[in-house]
């Protein structure tokens, strides 16, 4: 329930900034956002273009990159720095967030860790006051981890 209540307050948030900004509220903007609030996963534009497709929705590459820089300004969405080829994107949950990712399948988790998080907040840098944070750990997933034990003892007993 709080999921459908978060994405209601996201829903107003962009309408409330399309309305300040002097913006029409478009279908295309409207369905756009819709698929984003209902994702869980971050995303990227060919996979929301498909999405969209999927849900019988056509919408132009040029209307996904302008309506997910409006998300973006307008704090619904945020650019991942996942990988450096492709720009991901995710929907705002959270400022703190803790990301586990695997460098075999590309999995990312995301958990909570109280101890880190009462860690950070006590910090304080000069100059600076933060809002949030992204950690990203890297490592390999326990499913990947079964599958590479299991190849290098199969790998061990054909010699």
């Amino acid at each position: 329930m709080a999921e459908v209540t978060g994405n209601s307050a996201l829903a107003k948030r962009f309408d409330e900034y399309l309305t300040q900004h002097r913006m029409r509220h478009t279908p295309e903007r409207a369905a756009v956002l819709q698929r984003v609030l209902s994702t869980s996963r971050p995303f990227n534009i060919e996979s929301l273009r498909a999405m969209l497709e999927a849900d019988s929705y056509y919408v132009s590459r040029a209307t996904l990159y302008n309506t997910i820089e409006l998300l973006i300004d307008a704090g619904i969405v945020r650019r991942l720095k996942l990988d450096g080829n492709h720009a991901s994107y995710e929907k705002v949950v959270s400022n703190i967030r803790i990301r586990l990712m695997c460098d075999e399948c590309g999995k990312v988790k995301e958990t909570r860790d109280p101890n880190f998080i009462a860690f950070i907040n006590t910090r304080k840098f000069t100059a600076f006051n933060a809002t949030g944070f992204d950690l990203y750990v890297t490592g390999t997933c326990s499913t990947c981890a079964r599958k590479l034990k299991r190849m290098k003892r199969l790998k061990r007993d054909n010699k």
